[in-house]
């Protein structure tokens, strides 16, 4: 199975100017741990997601002042849509993080997540069998 079968193709995007709080209101409504960060100051798209929002917070940061552009992860591993989900689930652990930007032909075209992964290796069948508890006699 390849990256776009797996990713989602509509995305949601932020500026670098919102605010936190506006960038986590608009992904809990569409429920994604991801917005990509449109910046035309910079060379490609970053990425604000829920742990950065989260660390923020946790750091006692307002996120009613906070902007998206001092929190966004602009160094990305980009994934193209013919990846094996394999070798995208192996950049995420090489590399820390749970969301891959997914660009064709220099265009984001998708935003594709651990759980996305998930989602299509238990579609398809993988298991993991779990050995059963012997109960003492």
């Amino acid at each position: 199975m390849q990256v776009r079968d797996a990713m989602t193709e509509t995305v949601l995007t932020v500026g670098p100017g919102h605010t936190l709080r506006q960038a986590a209101k608009s992904m809990a409504e569409r429920k994604v741990g991801a917005a990509i960060v449109l910046d035309p100051e910079q060379p490609g798209p970053g990425i604000l997601t829920e742990r950065d929002i989260l660390e923020s917070v946790g750091a006692g940061q307002d996120p009613d002042s906070e902007r998206v552009a001092d929190h966004l992860s602009a160094n990305l591993t980009f994934a193209s849509p013919d990846w094996s989900l394999e070798r995208a689930a192996e950049a995420m652990v090489r590399g820390g993080f749970r969301h891959l930007v997914v660009v064709h032909d220099g265009e984001t075209v998708g935003v594709l997540s651990i759980r996305d992964i998930v989602r299509c290796w238990t579609k398809d069948g993988a298991t993991s069998s779990m050995p059963r508890e012997e109960t003492p006699a």
